[in-house]
């Protein structure tokens, strides 16, 4: 498939929104859901690590039961979703990439709080796609499942940690997915595959069992349009719990946020590069043009200069920490059966010092003290999702790179996992035949207003994905 190809089906391409109202006047949710299994079946991107058709069925038949009988659940009930493969999903092994775990060790009898919540609103889960081992870096190769690639060239990657999911959004498998994100591992994938893939404040989806990185890791949607994040959101967002750190219910609707879609009189800041950030002069053009969009459309943008320094040693100190404490739960000789490239990192980053983690934890509490003062002034900060394009697929950084570590080409996205702030990309252009992104971030407990703004980004900056569906009056 190439982009602009026509779509397959029109169900495959039909939004939350669209579906429940086709199912109400009569579309069978088992009908799309068997389109959508037989495509998984064939794509060809190694995005899906399960596929389960007769459960997925099961769930379809049972959608379509309720819509019959006028008893439906919701603004998800019968909507194809896919989960990323570190979530627990009952009746599904998680096998988070790796060897280490077998698909027999455990009997997956308990769905993590996101896949609970996506079933109590009658989603139909089509199956479990790919990630990293351990989602430890933002591409989606792994010893279990291989190299999983982008839908619009399948020589790059797709990204990661949550490309799988993001392959599988992209080519119309499913309206949306819940990834992870702890260190831009929504974000990432969602830039390089031209989806929206939202980080919200932490907190703001209950996670369980707790993530090795700690308080890095958030879970978030990602999907086709904004209205379909927000529509999730609003879905995931309940608390928890078996989540401590979880938020108490939000106040109002994130669907009602997206709905809003207008900026006039919003304070924005715009940072090109953080401060040391190196980026793609195409891709700069590109987002800058997403930037003036928002400014004719009424918003009040200030280019900022922050001159942050790079707090990435601060990220891999955390990191690499908790990337070494999953590895040795597995016991004597696992470091040896694990992703090279993971064991070499956690060789040279994972093995700190109580103080040397305090400080980063200084850095981290000083790094969020400095975005918590700019959002004093602007309402959101603007930046690229990433500094370039999808690269080549089976490596872990783009070629020529001096240094080895994923972290390098992805600047834009570790600090706010640090600073645990709400992050948006949205599509906003393509650079030689590949997606760009904006990103769009706010304050803590911020999220309504960063739906906000990317839905009225996305609706006056225009944008075709792979099924020829366009938002917006222009090309971005």
């Amino acid at each position: 498939m190439t982009p602009g190809d026509p779509p397959a089906h029109d169900s495959r391409w039909l939004g939350a929104t669209e579906l429940t109202h086709a199912y109400a006047d009569g579309l069978d949710p088992t009908e799309v859901a068997s389109l959508l299994l037989e495509l998984a079946e064939a794509e060809p991107t190694n995005a899906f690590c399960l596929l389960d058709p007769e459960t997925t069925l099961e769930q379809a038949r049972a959608s379509a039961d309720r819509w019959r009988a006028g008893e439906q659940r919701g603004p998800l009930d019968g909507v194809p979703m896919t989960i990323k493969d570190l979530i627990l999903t009952r009746g599904w092994p998680t096998l988070r990439g790796s060897n280490l775990i077998r698909p027999d060790s455990d009997p997956w009898q308990v769905d993590a709080p996101a896949v609970a919540r996506l079933r109590e609103a009658g989603a139909v889960l089509l199956g479990k796609v790919a990630t990293p081992e351990f989602g430890w870096k933002g591409v989606a190769d792994s010893p279990r499942t291989g190299i999983s690639t982008n839908p619009w060239d399948t020589s790059r990657t797709c990204g990661g940690s949550s490309g799988g999911s993001a392959s599988a959004v992209a080519q119309g498998l499913g309206v949306g997915s819940v990834g992870t994100d702890g260190g831009g591992s929504v974000r990432i994938p969602g830039g390089f595959c031209g989806v929206v893939a939202f980080k919200p404040t932490y907190g703001r989806i209950p996670l369980w069992p707790a993530s090795p990185y700690g308080t890095l890791a958030h879970a978030g949607p990602m999907t086709r349009t904004v209205a379909d994040a927000a529509i999730m959101l609003d879905v995931l967002a309940g608390p928890d719990a078996r989540d401590w750190s979880a938020l108490p219910p939000p106040v109002g609707s994130f669907a009602e946020a997206a709905g809003a879609a207008d900026v006039a009189g919003l304070r924005i800041a715009w940072s090109p590069d953080l401060g040391y950030g190196v980026n793609d002069p195409q891709v700069l053009e590109t987002v800058q043009r997403a930037v003036a969009a928002l400014a004719d459309a009424g918003a009040v943008v200030e280019q900022v200069d922050l001159q942050l320094g790079d707090p990435v040693w601060a990220y891999h100190t955390l990191w690499f920490a908790g990337a070494l404490a999953v590895v040795n739960g597995y016991g004597p000789g696992a470091m040896e059966r694990i992703d090279p490239n993971l064991a070499d990192a956690i060789a040279r980053y994972g093995h700190t010092s109580s103080q040397d983690y305090l400080r980063a934890v200084d850095c981290r509490m000083a790094l969020g003290q400095r975005f918590g003062a700019l959002h004093e002034t602007y309402d959101v900060l603007l930046t690229p999702t990433l500094p370039g394009v999808a690269f080549e697929a089976g490596v872990d950084v783009p070629a020529g790179s001096a240094v080895r570590d994923w972290t390098c080409w992805t600047p834009y996205s570790y600090p706010f996992n640090l600073t645990q702030q709400p992050a948006i990309t949205v599509p906003c252009g393509v650079v030689d035949g590949l997606p760009v992104g904006l990103q769009v971030v706010g304050p803590r407990h911020g999220d309504a207003t960063v739906v906000r703004v990317a839905a009225a980004y996305e609706q006056i900056g225009g944008w075709e994905g792979l099924g020829g569906t366009t938002k917006g009056s222009g090309q971005g």
